[in-house]
C-alpha cells in the first residue's frame, strides 16, 4: 500500500500533539509517535479520535507510512533528546530525507546538526516554534532555518498551519542556513523576557507607588491593550489581573513572587557577550528572574535595608495627577519597548555578519505579527521601517521610532527618576533610559576606561587627533617601558 503520511511527528507532550491536530486541521496526514508507545493509543483514542491522524509504535513502521522525501518532526526536549533520536533515525533514512527540530535548541547545536546530517546525504532543518500551546493548536509562528534545499518540501506546511495576518501573510518565511531559525528563535524569546519584565515594572508602580487593586490595573491595561501597547502579553496581563482566586479576591495576589526560566534568554545574553552588542535589557530582565528567585534572602534583607516608602500619596489622591501619572508609564513601557527591540536587532544584525546569515528583518517582524508570544501592532511599525530601509543601523534611527522617543521621552524620565526617589524597582525601565542616553551621546567617558587600562596593562588607545585603527601607549609612571599588551575588542 502507498504511504499516505505527509508528515510525522515525535514527541506527543503538549506542542507536539496540538501541531499534529493543527495540520490535520489544514488537510494534511500525519503520523504520530511517542517513545512511549502506549501514549500513541491514547492520542488516537482521545485528542486525535475522528482525524486522519495515523500512529506508529516503532520507527520502521513511522517510516513505512511517509511519503517521499520523508518528513520527520522532533518535539522533544532540547538537547541530548535530540540528539538520541537523530541517531535512532539514522539507520532507517534515505538520501533527501528531512529531519526537523520544532524544539527552543540552542542555535550552535543546529549548526552542528546541519552539518552532521548533511554529510550524511540528508537535510536537517532547525526551527523555531512560538505561540505556546494556543498558538500551537490554532496557528504559531514558526521560523525555519537549516538545509535551504529542504525548505520547500515542509513550506506548504509550516505556512499552511501558522498564524496568518492582515492579507492572509502567513507568520512564517525561511529565515536562513545553518542555525539562524533557531537563532532567531533564541533572540525572540530574550525580547520575550524583556517585554515581559517592562509589564511587570508597569504592574509594580500601579501597585506599589500608587496602591492600585488588580481590577484598577485590569482597566488600565484594557485601554493599553486598545493603542499603540496592542499585544498578546498585554492582553494576557489584561486577564491575568482579573482573574479571581476561589474566596474571591485576586489570584494574581496569591501567586508566590518567584521566577522561573528555562535558559533561551540566557543564551541570548551569553551570545551579546560574545557578539560585543548590549543588550541591556533583556540582560536586566535576566538578572531580575534570578534576584527574584533569592526570596528567602529578601525577605530577610527587607527587614535590615531600609529606604524610601515606595507610597506616592500626592499622585495617588489627586485624580487628575494620578491619570497623567498613569500616561507617563505607558511612555516609560513604550519607549523602553523601543530600545529593547532595537537591542535585538542589533544583535541579529552583528549576527548575520558573524555567521554569514542573509537575514530578512521586516520578513522577521512579519513572522513575530501573529501567533508569537511577542505578537503586537508595534511590530508591523518594524516592518515597515525596515521595509524603507533594509540597512537601517538602528531601528530607535527610523522617523517614526525616534518620533515615538521623543514623544514619549519626558514621561519616561519623569517615571524612572520618581521610582529611584522612591525606592521601586526599575531595572528595565532605567536600563532602557540609559542606553538610550549612552547611544545619543557623540562622547562617552571610555577615553578616561581606555586610560586606565593602558595605566595598568599597556593596553593601548587611540587619539581623537589621530586616524582610527592607530594605537598608542603611554609610560604613565615613568617606570614602565614601552611595550605594549595586544588589542582585543570584546
Amino acid at each position: 500500500m502507498e504511504p499516505t503520511g505527509d508528515i510525522a511527528v515525535i514527541g506527543l507532550a503538549v506542542m507536539g500533539q496540538n501541531l499534529i491536530l493543527n495540520m490535520n486541521d489544514h488537510g494534511f496526514t500525519v503520523v504520530a509517535y511517542n517513545r512511549t508507545t502506549s501514549k500513541v493509543d491514547e492520542f488516537l483514542a482521545n485528542e486525535a479520535k475522528g482525524t486522519k491522524v495515523l500512529g506508529a509504535h516503532s520507527i520502521p513502521e513511522l517510516m513505512s507510512k511517509l511519503k517521499r522525501p520523508r518528513r520527520i518532526m522532533l518535539m522533544v526536549k532540547a538537547g541530548k533528546p535530540v540528539d538520541e533520536f537523530i541517531e535512532t533515525l539514522l539507520p532507517h533514512l534515505e538520501a533527501g530525507d528531512i529531519v526537523i527540530d520544532g524544539g527552543n535548541s540552542l542555535f550552535g547545536d543546529t549548526d552542528r546538526r546541519v552539518k552532521y546530517l548533511e554529510s550524511k546525504g540528508f537535510q536537517y532543518i532547525g526551527t523555531g516554534v512560538s505561540g505556546g500551546e494556543e498558538g500551537a493548536r490554532r496557528g504559531p509562528s514558526i521560523m525555519p532555518g537549516g538545509s535551504p534545499s529542504a525548505w520547500p518540501a515542509v513550506k506548504p506546511i509550516f505556512q499552511g498551519i501558522s498564524a496568518k495576518v492582515e492579507g492572509g501573510a502567513p507568520c512564517c518565511d525561511w529565515v536562513g542556513e545553518s542555525g539562524a531559525g533557531h537563532y532567531v528563535k533564541m533572540v525572540h524569546n530574550g525580547i520575550e523576557y524583556g517585554d515581559m519584565q517592562l509589564i511587570c515594572e508597569a504592574y509594580n508602580i500601579m501597585k506599589h507607588g500608587l496602591g492600585m487593586s488588580a481590577d484598577e490595573m485590569h482597566e488600565v491595561l484594557k485601554e493599553w491593550n486598545t493603542g499603540d501597547l496592542d499585544s498578546y502579553l498585554i492582553e494576557i496581563s489584561r486577564d491575568i489581573l482579573a482573574k479571581k482566586d476561589e474566596d474571591g479576591s485576586a489570584l494574581v495576589d496569591k501567586i508566590l513572587d518567584t521566577a522561573g526560566q528555562k535558559g533561551t534568554g540566557k543564551w541570548t545574553v551569553i551570545n551579546s557577550q560574545d557578539l560585543g552588542i548590549p543588550i541591556t535589557l533583556m540582560a536586566e530582565a535576566v538578572y531580575s528572574r534570578c534576584v527574584s528567585a533569592l526570596k528567602d534572602e529578601r525577605v530577610k534583607a527587607a527587614k535590615k535595608l531600609k529606604g524610601p516608602r515606595p507610597f506616592l500619596t500626592s499622585i495617588a489622591a489627586n485624580p487628575e495627577r494620578k491619570k497623567q501619572f498613569i500616561a507617563d508609564i505607558r511612555d516609560a513601557l513604550y519607549a523602553s519597548k523601543i530600545v529593547s527591540y532595537a537591542q535585538g536587532y542589533m544583535l541579529m544584525r552583528a549576527a548575520a555578519a558573524e555567521y554569514k546569515w542573509n537575514l530578512n528583518y521586516g520578513g522577521i517582524a512579519l513572522m513575530w505579527r501573529g501567533g508569537c508570544i511577542i505578537r503586537s501592532r508595534f511590530l508591523g511599525k518594524i516592518k515597515d521601517a525596515y521595509d524603507k530601509n533594509p540597512k537601517l543601523t538602528n531601528l530607535m534611527l527610523d522617523d517614526y521610532f525616534r518620533g515615538e522617543i521623543k514623544r514619549c521621552q519626558k514621561g519616561w524620565r519623569k517615571i524612572v527618576s520618581t521610582a529611584a526617589l522612591r525606592g521601586i524597582p526599575v531595572p528595565a525601565f532605567s536600563t532602557a533610559l540609559a542606553f538610550y542616553d549612552q547611544y545619543r551621546s557623540a562622547v562617552l567617558p571610555a577615553n578616561l576606561l581606555q586610560a586606565q587600562r593602558d595605566y595598568f596593562g599597556a593596553h593601548t588607545y587611540e587619539r581623537v587627533d589621530k586616524k582610527r585603527g592607530e594605537f598608542f601607549h603611554t609610560n604613565w609612571t615613568g617606570r614602565g617601558g614601552t611595550t605594549s599588551s595586544s588589542t582585543y575588542n570584546v
